[in-house]
Order: structure tokens, then C-alpha cells, then sequence
């Protein structure tokens, strides 16, 4: 008996997902439990594992297409069933990326569903035993090649460097996508061509085309519903941290912090938490439906994280409730597992207050666009020694620059400046932190 196993929904209530790379080939001998494949949502990678044991008969879904819920993605059979292939079966690395996996023949029972069998384990991967692979059957092509009869495809721009060099397109092997035949696939036919002038490229070579998914589809939906759905305001300021780097250089060597990363945005953190306690209401969403601000009294604090595949926000839950050195943990905790695309759900959810730390590029300040829901986000720029009077004289300080945005329809210039102003003088003599209340 073969049965099909469809893409799930992870716990993050999304429509869909990309195929990153199949752990498995037809012919395998599986697990349950056993990772299948490692698929891309919009907050992070996740490894499915296999609900069934038995023998992959067909993956259904290749490498790098974008596959709806519930669509099915492989075929699964009784390990006395051997590895017969159900249909076709899906090419790993397709000419062009399709919006969704094709549903094969009709060889199951029953869709599994989208409750995983033991979700998130890992600990049998190793057991999984690779089987011969089935012999191709005659009608698949072995090669890329122009179809045996009809026109061959080719751009002008090849077309005449064909004629140029007398060259018959039809002997030439495409190699472009849907079986193009390019510029290079023209000079392989002649070995001995001379060296090519210098030449305009056509459209296709000098542009890069990049699909709008996962994490920057994700964005840009968020940003565009932010940006017009919340009216921005931002405020600055210039802050002395000479006190707060002070301060770091002493944490690092304090035993207490050993083997925890210590950083100026850790301080910058523990100010934004201390600015919320005096000043809630930055702390805050917006419910239009009931038309009510709800103020939350407890801080999950969101950090930007800059990722390979676009900018995640994670954030710890409960900062409020910290002492410094279970924050500067957390915070490493959630940046680590973001950057390395491990980011759960629960991690990227329920934010109620962000930081982004855009001195970490250089860069002096922002103005930075509010994350859904969120009143307020804080801009760091980067840390430097500028001249800056400091008790009447001129000398070398610790200079940054810090913007907050938000929402105008909770807080009004005169909360916003307060709430900046509790973040900076923090900076400025980190003391505060133990005395303000």
C-alpha cells in the first residue's frame, strides 16, 4: 500500500512553503520519524519527518518550487513494496521554479494530513538506509537537448552570432533554460573562434531575477501593512554612552558574564526596558475592532536579526523580567537560532517592543518602520569617539545616535520624546537603571 504524505502546516499559519532539499531519493528505506526533507517558510527552516515507514517511491515536489498546504509532496510505500515509481517522477533541480507540486498519479490511500508524527525530533536520521535506485526507464532523457523536430529556440543576439560564424543552430546542444540554446552552447561548436569583441550583453546576462518569497514575501507584506496602516513619527537623539562602553569593557571581564556575549546592545536593551516601565504606553497595540489601545504589562523584546535570507525579528519573552545576564543570554539565544535559520515560531511571535541595531553596518541612525502591532521600535546607530563637550571642555566621547518611531494614534510627540529621552539618559549613567522606577 502507498501513501501520500501532503506539506503541513508547521504551527505558523501559512499557506505555503518552498522545497529547500530533499533528504531522501526514490528507493529509500525510511523511518518513522526520519527527516524527508528540509522545506522554507517566511519565519525559518524546518525538517519534516516522515509519519510512515517504508520504501520513498516518489518524490512529488522538486527542489526549489513553492508548494501549497496540503498539496502532496512525496509518495511512501510498504517496505515489501519495494521502490516502483507511482509516475514521473519530479526532476531535483528544475529549469524554472513552479508555484506549486504536481499531484502525481493516482497511487495513495489517504493525505496525511497535517499532524506530524513526533514533529521537530531529529535522533533517527542516521538510521535510514539508502537502496538501489530504480533503473531509468527508456522514455527519460538522459540529456538537455533541442526537441527532434521543430524551431530551435535562440535570441537574436545568438541567432546572429550563429550566422556570423556559420554556424547551424540545430547542431548545437541547448543548455539555456527550456532548452535555449546561449552564446556559449554557439562558440563550443567552434573551437578555434577568435576571442569575442567587446560586446553589450542582452538583458537576460546582465540582470538577476530573484524570487519573491519566504522571508522577503514575508517583509514586504508586513512593512508595506505597517507603513500605511499606522501613521510614523520619529524622534532623535545623540547620546554620550562613554559611561555605558564603560560599562561593557567591565562586564566582560566580570566572571559572572564569562562565556556570555556582552555588547553595547545589551545595555541599549536593558535602557529600552527601564524606558518602558516609566513610560507604558510605548508598550502598546492598536485594536481597531474594538476600538480600545491595549497596553501590555510584560515586555517581549524583539531584536532586527539580519539572516542569509532576509531580516527576522525574534523576540525574548518576558524581558522585563531579567536580571542583565539572563537577558544577554536570551538575546543570544534567539539571534543564534535565527541566523542559523532554526528560528521556532514561538520565537518570531508576540512581539510587543523592537530594537534595530543599525550601527552595526555603520550607519548613524534611521527611521526605522514599525513591526505590526507595535507602538514603538528603537533605531541604535553605530558607537564612536567624537569631540563632544563634556563638563565644559572639549574632549573625545562615546557618541551614538538614537531614533524612535511610532505610532501617532497611541502616543502624541510629547510620550514618544519622554519615553527617547528615559533610553538616553540611561545611556548616559547606566545607574539609572538601579534607581529609576
Amino acid at each position: 500500500m502507498h501513501q501520500r504524505f501532503a506539506l503541513p502546516d508547521v504551527g505558523e499559519g501559512l499557506t505555503e512553503a518552498e522545497i529547500v532539499s530533499w533528504k531522501v531519493r526514490a528507493g529509500d528505506t525510511v523511518a518513522v520519524n526520519d527527516v524527508l526533507v528540509e522545506i522554507e517558510t517566511a519565519k525559518s527552516l524546518v525538517e519534516l519527518p516522515s509519519p510512515y515507514a517504508g520504501t520513498v517511491v516518489q518524490l512529488l515536489a522538486a527542489e526549489g518550487s513553492t508548494v501549497e498546504v496540503g498539496s502532496d509532496i512525496v509518495v511512501i510505500g510498504d517496505a515489501a513494496a519495494g521502490a516502483e515509481p507511482a509516475g514521473p517522477a519530479v526532476p531535483a533541480e528544475p529549469a524554472e521554479p513552479s508555484g506549486s507540486a504536481a499531484s502525481g498519479g493516482a497511487v495513495g490511500e489517504e493525505s496525511s494530513g497535517a499532524t506530524l508524527v513526533g514533529y521537530g525530533t531529529r535522533e533517527s536520521t542516521a538510521r535510514r538506509r539508502r537502496a538501489a535506485p530504480p533503473a531509468p526507464r527508456p522514455e527519460q532523457p538522459q540529456a538537455p537537448a533541442a526537441p527532434a523536430s521543430g524551431p530551435v529556440l535562440a535570441k537574436p543576439p545568438v541567432r546572429k552570432l550563429a550566422r556570423d560564424l556559420g554556424v547551424d543552430l540545430a547542431d548545437a546542444t541547448p543548455t539555456g533554460p527550456g532548452g535555449t540554446v546561449t552564446r556559449a552552447d554557439v562558440l563550443a561548436l567552434v573551437p578555434s573562434a577568435p576571442a569575442e569583441p567587446a560586446r553589450r550583453e542582452d538583458r537576460h546576462e546582465r540582470e538577476r531575477h530573484v524570487p519573491i518569497r519566504g522571508v522577503r514575501k514575508a517583509t514586504a507584506a508586513a512593512m508595506v501593512e505597517s507603513a500605511f496602516s499606522a501613521p510614523h513619527v520619529t524622534v532623535f537623539t545623540t547620546v554620550d554612552a562613554t559611561r555605558t562602553m564603560k560599562l561593557v569593557r567591565r562586564l566582560k571581564e566580570d566572571p559572572e558574564f564569562a562565556g556570555v556575549r556582552v555588547s553595547p546592545l545589551l545595555l541599549v536593551a536593558k535602557a529600552l526596558l527601564v524606558a518602558v516601565r516609566r513610560n507604558p504606553d510605548i508598550n502598546a497595540t492598536w485594536d481597531g475592532d474594538n476600538q480600545v489601545i491595549v497596553v501590555k504589562n510584560y515586555v517581549n523584546l524583539g531584536i532586527a536579526v539580519a539572516t542569509p535570507r532576509g531580516l527576522l525579528v525574534p523576540n525574548v519573552k518576558d524581558a522585563d523580567e531579567m536580571t542583565l545576564k539572563q537577558l544577554a543570554v536570551s538575546l543570544g539565544e534567539v539571534a543564534g537560532r535565527a541566523r542559523d535559520g532554526k528560528a521556532q515560531p514561538a520565537d518570531l511571535a508576540e512581539g510587543t517592543i523592537t530594537i534595530t541595531n543599525v550601527g552595526t553596518f555603520g550607519i548613524d541612525t534611521g527611521t526605522p518602520i514599525l513591526n505590526p502591532g507595535e507602538a514603538a521600535i528603537l533605531a541604535v546607530g553605530k558607537i564612536a569617539q567624537k569631540p563632544w563637550v563634556h563638563k565644559g571642555k572639549v574632549k573625545p566621547r562615546y557618541l551614538a545616535t538614537l531614533s524612535l518611531s511610532f505610532d501617532h494614534r497611541m502616543l502624541d510627540g510629547e510620550s514618544g520624546s519622554r519615553a527617547l529621552a528615559d533610553i538616553a539618559a540611561v545611556l548616559e549613567d547606566p545607574a539609572r537603571a538601579l534607581t529609576w522606577t
